[in-house]
């Protein structure tokens, strides 16, 4: 019996390459493994991992807030007890090893296992590498990588390009274009954009659809999926009642994302690492507007990691309101240059990361 600690959390973007990992994991090995998720009491992966039938441990662990904050005051007692519990679990599930995928929740466990003798395996999601993953890295076993020039941040001879691991079956195939267009009550005469903001939702992008659906006098010249996410469904569903526009959809979430892209000819989104790894695979003519509210930046660096392989376009998030879209209606006019973006896009593309980080796992064990 092989027991693998998995461990991140704060964010979907730390927690389903985890649950995709062990997915991979129970696929390989089936009844030989046992699985147990570490991440931090009071985030989402408290709830979203007994959901999906996998056991977790909460950590006290807290993030350091950026600016002062008394909550920092606590922090150091918080480490401290985070430490010791994550001591305790490694020892009473006996560990075989620890995956760690980044946020702070995954710190306290892969510190511990280090300093027990226990061996730690790294997953870092985007192109520029979190503080936790850095400092951490200098004793992990391996580090799996989905961007070239990772030997900046760590040891060259411990990392793998794996890319990153995902659920669900996304593939440049894809579900059936004309099933997906009638799904969204679209037509297949007018070439579609998808325009995604994530389960929450993006205020510049629903600015920038209401900027550009008040210049359309009631018909856009090209279809739009527009996701606006939890925050903004009221205000912008009255917004679009106020404001009736032919040939565009519009909804809080998208229960199938196979479908949004097979429907779609162009993708305006943020570039978060498991969107810019899900757009790979799917080999779908991109525009990213990075967030600028993350941790050092990532999003921009994730996004210019593809520009500069002729991958992907980028709009600054100040300027998306009055270009972005008007951006992706020229691109759509150009055959060429979107064959272009959705051949080099795809070329990066890494179907099989989740099984190529358990063959890793399983060496460390070995």
């Amino acid at each position: 019996m092989k027991r693998i600690i998995l461990s991140g959390g704060g964010t979907g973007g730390h927690i389903y390459p985890a649950v995709a990992v062990a997915e991979a994991l129970r696929r390989r090995l089936g009844d030989e493994v046992e699985l147990l998720f570490v991440g931090a009491e009071g985030k989402m992966e408290m709830e979203k991992i007994p959901a999906l039938g996998y056991r977790i441990v909460g950590l006290p662990v807290a993030g350091l807030q950026r600016r002062l904050d008394p909550k920092n005051l606590a922090l150091p007692v918080k480490v401290w007890r985070s430490l010791r519990q994550a001591r305790r679990t490694i020892r009473d599930f006996g560990a075989d090893v620890v995956v760690g995928f980044g946020g702070y929740a995954s710190a306290p466990v892969l510190w511990a296992a280090q300093q027990m003798g226990v061996p730690t395996l790294i997953q870092e999601q985007n192109s520029y590498a979190g503080l936790t993953n850095k400092i951490l890295s200098r004793r992990a076993r391996r580090i799996c990588v989905a961007y070239d020039g990772m030997e900046r941040f760590f040891p060259a001879d411990r990392i793998v390009m794996t890319g990153n691991p995902l659920r669900g079956g996304f593939s440049r195939e894809g579900a059936d274009r004309a099933e997906a267009l009638r799904y969204y009550g679209l037509t297949d005469a007018l070439p579609t954009v998808l325009v995604v903001g994530g389960s929450l939702g993006t205020r510049t992008l629903n600015e920038m659809m209401k900027e550009w659906t008040l210049r359309q006098n009631g018909t856009a010249p090209v279809q739009v999926i527009w996701q606006t996410g939890r925050y903004y469904e009221r205000e912008m569903r009255a917004f679009l009642e106020a404001h009736p526009t032919r040939n565009i959809w519009q909804g809080a979430f998208i229960d199938r994302m196979d479908y949004a892209y097979a429907a779609a000819d162009i993708v305006i989104s943020r570039s978060g690492a498991c969107t810019v790894s899900e757009l790979c695979l799917v080999a779908k003519p991109t525009i990213f507007v990075p967030s600028p509210n993350v941790a050092e930046d990532h999003q921009t660096k994730n996004a210019l990691a593809l520009v500069a392989k002729g991958a992907a376009l980028t709009v600054p998030d100040a300027e998306a309101v009055g270009r972005a879209m008007d951006e992706a209606v020229d691109v759509l006019a150009d055959p060429a240059r979107l064959a272009a973006l959705s051949g080099a896009i795809g070329a990066l593309a890494k179907p099989k990361a989740a099984e190529s980080i358990v063959d890793e796992i399983l060496k460390i064990i070995a």
